[in-house]
């Protein structure tokens, strides 16, 4: 055979095959699990904005001023410039982007608060040289009048293909003097920040608008065509590219079509109001072209607003979008604006009609970058096609991300979140950098605050063989020396199948190892360790994850003995109870050291407390409150011991320590807003809470103060009587014993919490804690609990039985049949109890309504165990025939 030949069919195979082989995930959409968050650098000072260069450094600012450097061969961050800013209220430096021509002509350009007493804030063009900012290379672009002290700076910088920079101005108008509606009051002698139409609906001024301009390498800029106002429109500013804007606080530039996205942070009315307006929405922009999108008079979809009277307290008449007007005493611009643009997306602080999938809660809506895979080279970590052309947008309150689809004239299509199970800390910017990967940068949680869990963060996407996913776990993570701690690497897996091997490294320096899965280890020195764990599949690919072990303090042991069931209460009755402790470093302790609690809790909360696990603190309230300023999003503006926006919970409590009425007024405040105690700061109304929330939440603020009457609230003794006698039907009490030891041998003091929760005996079905072929669905105002196939179940944790003789079961066979079998510790568990066969037929005749109940006898068992309700039926059940349940009651036996 003619080897030429030969070779032109090797050939040609290869290429066939190279040819066929298709691209993954263009049209499917990737699991999560192909996406890697890599931590980069943390503990940032409240970071801004930043761009990732060429070389995979990271230039980055902070709102007091610096201007820094990370090196991903150190994996350090340096210094390198500093702005003199005034950084009060939402000041500071606040915008930064690099030249188009950046590796040649080293320029970047900042907007920032200038030092000093001139309110302004400035757009300048600064030099690196050798990585470090020239202060004297500094060119003036443009100068912004701001009210200092008040809101909405805005500040956010993009530059397009074409070289042209836009920068985000907010409308620099206070929310809280117009009932959080459209700030428009006319009123002469009231301070400027009250009329936003000075500013967004002002064509002559640059506030509230998204400029776009052209930077000059001498400094100066031009105006690019296709803005709002031709240059020479009389009472117009040429910069503007659109207005109307309320704090469009992050932007960004499809880097194909041109298109500005911008992400709009809203008023916080919270309810429509007939004769005010609509309630607050956040949005999120398209503009294709210039154009004017509707702030003070318009949010939303166009939702108009009133014409307010100030002066005479009269609403006159709804805004038309269609010719909106500006007859403001202190419009200095034209007073016909074009139509107003509707949002491409809005959504309020409760669930949207139009947008469900976005939850909930607080909004700070955010603009993130459009992914175009052919404008990044072949790296193992850039994002798949399926992205392409996608919108990602975020929220900074609401910590999460979504993808947004286009259709092909580039309007919205659909979204869908990206990585939702990942945890994101308050994102403030993000970008592709020039592998493809996606570059998050998050302030953490707190407002005006430097965050431990604030950072760069890179993700990365993995098409073929993944990282293996490490994790471990210790039985024990503090003691006495010696300390033997039983280790396991159980949930460690490979998700391409790969063969695991895994590495301990106890004290975290080497010298004691083991390659076991699941080894046992005694530490002898006294001190804190991070015990890392390291696993590597067949490849080479590895993962860590971290234990941290304090050796040398012995935790303390608390026993709480008592009289009752330690799951249910049955009545109103009386019962006793005991708390004794033990520490072995403290030896004896004192009585006023242990703190016992007895708390009720309405009905509701007893699920929020279930979820808190074994959270430490001194009683369930307080770990209550905690948890829900949490979810609230009250940190963003408010540190334990640190002021931010607003004072420092301690502070609060502190002031409010000798106030008897301090519940009744801060409940009050928080509901309504309000503002005088601590400066001129005005917090809004948070009326979307459930005042059950606000006043756990206060109890835990005032609880900080040791003044305070709320710290001693329900306070025990070690020993003695509680009576049940709080509840009209529902609710939970909460008998809580903890004690703080005072440290040993250099390891901080420890604290422990053993709690008894006892609940109503009556339990929804849908509250249970284990599930299995059985589906949980919506019912009225309730839940219920749906059985699919035989054999399906439901499971409650650690029920005590004593005292119970029985169940009672409210059902709804729905034409089916079965019964029920009630067993211990697992759904093949001992049983001891069994229901009768259930039928529609076994319905008394006096039940005219879907339910009717069930009765099951159990065995005496006098102990806590995991309780499973196991589902069984000869007739065959589905997701469309279901047999229906929906409550348990727990019978007590005398």
């Amino acid at each position: 055979m003619n080897p030429n030949y030969l070779i032109l069919v090797i050939l040609g195979i290869v290429l066939v095959s190279c040819a066929t082989e298709p691209e993954k995930f263009v049209s499917d959409k990737p699991e999560e699990s192909r996406f890697t968050k890599v931590t980069l650098v943390e503990r940032l000072d409240e970071p801004m904005e930043f761009e990732v260069l060429q070389d995979g450094r990271i230039i980055f600012i902070e709102r007091k001023g610096k201007v820094r450097m990370f090196e991903p061969a150190t994996g350090l961050v340096k210094d390198i410039g500093s702005i003199p800013v005034y950084f009060e209220s939402e000041d500071g430096l606040l915008g930064f982007a690099k030249d188009p021509d950046f590796y040649n002509n080293h320029w970047i350009y900042l907007y920032y608060s200038p030092e000093g007493k001139e309110s302004i804030n400035r757009l300048s063009r600064f030099t690196l040289v050798s990585d470090i900012l020239d202060p004297d290379s500094e060119a003036v672009l443009l100068e912004i009048p701001q009210f200092r002290g008040c809101c909405h700076s805005g500040g956010s910088i993009e530059f397009d293909s074409k070289g042209n920079l836009f920068l985000s101005l907010g409308d620099d108008t206070t929310p809280f003097e117009s009932d959080n509606y459209n700030p428009i009051d006319e009123r002469p002698g009231r301070p400027e920040n009250v009329d936003a139409q000075r500013s967004s609906s002002n064509s002559n001024d640059l506030r509230g608008s998204i400029l776009r301009i052209t930077p000059q390498s001498d400094g100066t800029y031009t105006i690019p065509d296709g803005n709002l106002f031709p240059a020479g429109t009389p009472n117009t500013r040429p910069e503007i590219y659109v207005m109307g804007n309320r704090n469009p606080f992050r932007i960004s530039v499809d880097p194909k079509s041109g298109f500005l996205y911008w992400g709009e942070v809203g008023p916080d009315a919270q309810n429509d109001s007939l004769g005010r307006g609509p309630r607050g929405h956040d949005e999120v922009n398209q503009a294709k072209e210039a154009g004017f999108y509707g702030w003070p008079y318009f949010v939303g979809d166009n939702k108009p607003y009133w014409y307010y009277d100030f002066e005479k307290g009269e609403s006159v008449f709804a805004y038309d979008p269609a010719a909106p007007v500006n007859h403001s005493p202190n419009n200095t611009g034209v007073n016909v604006l074009p139509p107003a643009q509707e949002a491409m997306i809005w959504y309020p602080y409760a669930d949207s009609e139009e947008f469900p999938m976005l939850g909930s809660g607080g909004r700070n809506a955010m603009a993130g970058p459009v992914y175009y895979q052919d404008l990044f080279a072949d790296t193992a970590v850039k994002f798949p096609k399926y992205y392409d052309g996608k919108l990602f947008i975020y929220d900074w309150m609401r910590n999460w991300v979504f993808a947004v689809q286009f259709d092909e004239e580039g309007d919205f299509a659909g979204l869908e979140e990206f990585m939702p199970t990942t945890q994101f800390d308050k994102p403030i910017d993000m970008q592709f950098g020039p592998d493809g990967a996606l570059y998050v940068l998050e302030y953490g949680t707190y407002w005006n605050s430097q965050n431990d869990d604030s950072g760069i963060y890179r993700i990365e996407f993995n098409p073929g063989i993944r990282k293996p996913i490490a994790r471990s776990s210790a039985d024990v993570k503090q003691g006495a020396a010696p300390l033997e701690v039983q280790f396991s690497s159980a949930g460690s897996m490979d998700l391409d199948g790969d063969n695991l091997t895994f590495e301990w490294d106890f004290y975290g320096d080497g010298s004691n190892t083991s390659r076991e899965d699941d080894p046992v280890f005694v530490f002898e020195r006294v001190g804190e360790f991070n015990t890392i764990l390291t696993v590597r599949d067949s490849e080479g690919l590895q993962s860590q994850t971290i234990i941290p072990i304090a050796v040398g303090n012995e935790p303390p042991v608390i026993q709480l003995t008592w009289e009752g069931n330690r799951s249910f209460y049955w009545g109103k009755p009386t019962l006793s109870y005991r708390v004794d402790v033990q520490d072995k470093e403290d030896g004896l302790i004192s009585e006023n050291e242990v703190v016992v609690t007895w708390d009720f809790l309405e009905e509701g909360y007893d699920k929020i407390i279930a979820e808190m696990g074994h959270q430490q603190s001194e009683n369930s309230t307080q770990v209550l409150g905690q948890n829900l300023l949490v979810k609230s999003g009250c940190n963003a503006c408010h540190g334990l011991e640190n002021a931010s926006v607003g004072p420092s919970y301690k502070a609060v409590a502190e002031r409010y320590s000798a106030v008897t009425e301090a519940p009744k007024i801060l409940l009050q405040k928080v509901i309504n807003g309000g503002g005088g105690v601590w400066g001129d700061r005005l917090m809004p109304s948070h009326a979307h809470l459930k005042e059950g929330d606000i006043v756990q939440m206060l109890d835990y603020v005032l609880s900080l103060s040791p003044k305070s009457a709320i710290s001693q609230k329900n306070r025990l003794g070690i020993s003695g009587e509680v009576t049940l006698d709080q509840h009209r039907a529902q609710g939970t009490y909460l008998l809580t014993a903890s004690y703080r030891d005072k440290g040993a041998n250099g390891i901080s003091p420890i604290l422990r919490r053993e709690q008894l929760m006892l609940r109503h005996p009556l339990v929804l079905a849908a509250n249970a804690d284990f599930f299995h072929g059985a589906a949980k669905a919506n019912f009225e105002d309730s839940r219920l609990v749906k059985f699919t196939e035989d054999k399906s179940y439901i499971g409650f944790e650690r029920v005590d039985l004593k005292y119970v003789g029985g169940i009672q079961l409210s059902v709804d066979p729905s034409n089916r049949t079965g019964w029920f079998e009630v067993r211990l510790h697992s759904p093949d568990g001992p049983i001891v109890g069994k229901s009768g066969v259930i039928s529609n037929e076994l319905k008394p005749e006096k039940e005219t309504g879907k339910w009717f109940d069930v009765s099951v006898k159990l065995e005496t068992y006098d102990q806590v165990a995991d309780l499973y309700l196991v589902f069984q039926t000869e007739t065959g059940v589905s997701i469309w025939s279901s047999f229906l349940l929906n409550t348990v009651y727990f019978d007590g036996r005398s």
